[in-house]
């Protein structure tokens, strides 16, 4: 049951042309290079679970969004695009594939939580922009859990979003951050300051993404860390 999900890292460096074109390469072309030889194979596997993201939809306001939205514009959903196109050869071959569109994953370390873990800690902790943009997020454990269960589950196929039932605005995770962690979240990062430091993918971090699990609510998946709280707490003790 193989899977594919490497990729440089989306926020490590600044968005470059050259950095931009390694994003893709990295996600798009091992995703095919793997495709490739399972429908060459006699006896492929059974399923391919292959990576994607939630920057699929692009910025979705403050709308409930869940698998049947299209893709939408600007980088990062040409991205997934592309990267999903990549697994073409497996399905072609019947092998079910799945795309685990995965939002911000609450890790104590790595990963976009795992930077601001040490901020909060610090009280420098704060909103981002206004605060207003929405955050589908999952816990590490809920993450492992939902790929063992979409490996398991015969019926699931096509995007999959592995995201809490309940996304919150980058306000209300602030305020979680703060209480859990008892340090001030007075600092915030304003919108011109961001967009100088990040360049274009500012734009994404103040984007809005209001992503909804509904093909794993509806397949029988039970979140053990279903509100923003839960996965904080579940972060920290692990």
């Amino acid at each position: 049951m193989p899977a594919a999900g490497a990729g440089a890292g989306i926020a490590d460096r600044r968005w470059t042309a050259a950095y931009k074109q390694e994003l893709r390469d990295s996600r798009v072309l091992g995703t095919r290079t793997l495709a490739t030889a399972l429908a060459a194979m006699d006896d492929p596997p059974r399923v391919f679970v292959s990576g994607s993201a939630i920057g699929y939809y692009g910025d979705t306001g403050d709308r409930r969004t869940d698998e049947d939205a299209p893709a939408g514009t600007g980088f990062l959903p040409e991205l997934c695009v592309a990267w999903e196109d990549a697994a073409t050869p497996a399905q072609d071959a019947g092998v079910r594939t799945v795309f685990a569109r995965t939002g911000l994953v609450v890790a104590g370390s790595g990963g976009a939580w795992g930077r601001l873990f040490p901020l909060f800690r610090l009280g420098l902790g704060g909103r981002i922009g206004d605060g207003s943009q929405y955050w589908s997020f999952i816990s590490l454990r809920d993450h492992v859990a939902a790929l063992r269960h979409v490996l398991a589950t015969e019926e699931l196929s096509g995007p999959v979003n592995l995201t809490a039932p309940e996304p919150v605005t980058n306000r209300e995770a602030t305020a979680v951050m703060g209480h859990v962690l008892r340090r001030p979240t007075l600092c915030t990062v304003p919108a011109p300051a961001l967009r100088i430091a990040l360049g274009e993918f500012a734009e994404d971090v103040l984007g809005s993404q209001r992503i909804v699990p509904r093909r794993l609510l509806d397949s029988g998946f039970a979140f053990t860390d279903p509100r923003i709280g839960d996965a904080v707490r579940a972060a920290l003790a692990s």
